[in-house]
């Protein structure tokens, strides 16, 4: 059997939408239980940076927003694999919105990281890592002219 190109890149995305809400869970995870501290895997202080000031939004861990943005891109693209044309062209334009807008908050975030309080996390790196390819098999996907005809 052969999968079309579309095919194969909605899955890519499901797969790294599903690995994005994973690590956010993990963050998640040893944020809330404050007990053992984040442990980044290459001696970044991931415990400095996810109980920052710039940890929340609107009192919200930013890690739940990552879940509910990796779950959102992750089961509408499940969907998409199996039904590509039930989906309706709003819902597209607004998942295509969505993955740049977390494209250019992960580069906020980045920056913040770097700029502003000096350390990293390296879950922090690999979760904006994920948004950034997801973004980009997005516009590589879709027609680059849809998607700037989004802010028109």
């Amino acid at each position: 059997m052969i999968f079309s190109e579309d095919v194969l890149i909605r899955t890519a995305i499901f797969v790294l939408a599903s690995c994005g809400f994973l690590v956010a869970k993990h963050i998640y995870k040893h944020k809330k239980a404050n007990q053992k501290p984040l442990v980044c895997p290459i001696r970044f202080d991931c415990n400095a940076v996810v109980h920052s000031d710039y940890s929340k939004l609107f009192g919200v861990p930013l890690e739940v927003f990552g879940m509910l943005y990796y779950c959102l891109i992750s089961f509408s693209y499940l969907f998409l694999v199996f039904m590509p044309s039930a989906m309706p062209a709003f819902l597209i334009n607004l998942l295509i919105g969505l993955s740049c807008f977390a494209f250019l908050f992960s580069v906020y975030l980045i920056s913040v990281q770097i700029f502003i309080l000096k350390k990293g996390c390296s879950w922090c790196i690999v979760s904006a890592f994920i948004s950034m390819i997801i973004f980009i098999l997005t516009i590589t996907h879709y027609h680059v002219s849809d998607v700037l005809g989004l802010f028109n």
